[in-house]
């Protein structure tokens, strides 16, 4: 007896059969490489999702370039902060180094392209390290003291803004002592603390929007969640999928 399975195998090989563009056998492509093609998949969504992201936060970062006093996000600060220097200087600083810094981190991911080439991912390396430790991490640091809402969401960012600058510094550290896993570890967790400005904004979407929680509330909730999300996150990557390890493995030119 023909099983469900069969069946459907039978049927898919012969739809995609009269099309040339269509070379693969379905049979061995759905239940061989299914996984490996879903993976893909998946990660090709998240880097649409990334670079759409970017692009949305540019469109939305253009205004502030005018260097208007209370413009949105500074308009929810109290005049004592918008007359800090180093409050002023460290905003225009983090809001653009820090989309810079989502960009080349993305770019990272691609072995496939950067080991064609050793020098651009070295260099591209090269930029996102710049960015973190110099400019992004602790002006995001500064910023963390004048959070809005109280102690919890400013320590909670302090403690990101640290760990962000500590993850990147160490995997810079390991690169050159040749310890490649350590750095692409480490590189891992830094990239995942990039991400937590897109992930704060969508948890804050999903909590207010579907939970119907509070914007206070809300905005409790994402300042942890946020960055400690996207860190067991990359935990999980790490520890049980071995992505340093299979990083690794698709850059075996550069390392």
């Amino acid at each position: 007896m023909v099983g469900v399975k069969d069946k459907f195998l039978f049927l898919m090989d012969r739809f995609f059969r009269p099309y040339p563009i269509f070379t693969f056998n379905f049979r061995t492509q759905f239940f061989y490489n299914g996984m490996n093609n879903m993976k893909q998949w998946l990660f090709y969504g998240f880097s649409v999702g990334v670079f759409a992201f970017s692009v949305i936060m540019l469109d939305k970062i253009i205004p502030y370039l005018g260097f208007e006093r209370a413009l949105n996000f500074l308009g929810t600060k109290p005049d004592e902060v918008l007359d800090n220097l180093y409050f002023r200087i460290a905003f225009y600083v983090h809001i653009t180094s820090s989309l810079l810094v989502m960009i080349t981190g993305l770019l990272q991911f691609f072995p496939q392209f950067l080991q064609k080439n050793v020098a651009i991912h070295r260099n591209i390396g090269k930029i996102y390290v710049v960015l973190v430790l110099i400019f992004a991490a602790p002006s995001g640091f500064i910023l963390s003291i004048y959070a809005n809402a109280g102690l919890s969401p400013r320590v909670a960012f302090i403690l990101q803004s640290i760990l962000w600058w500590i993850f990147t510094y160490v995997g810079l550290r390991a690169i050159w002592a040749k310890k490649f896993r350590l750095h692409t570890e480490m590189m891992i967790r830094s990239y995942a603390l990039t991400l937590a400005a897109m992930s704060l904004r969508l948890e804050s979407y999903v909590l207010y929007y579907f939970f119907e929680t509070k914007p206070i509330e809300t905005y409790l909730v994402v300042t942890w969640l946020s960055w400690v999300g996207n860190l067991l996150i990359a935990e999980f990557l790490i520890q049980g999928y071995h992505l340093g390890n299979k990083m690794l493995k698709s850059f075996k030119k550069i390392s």
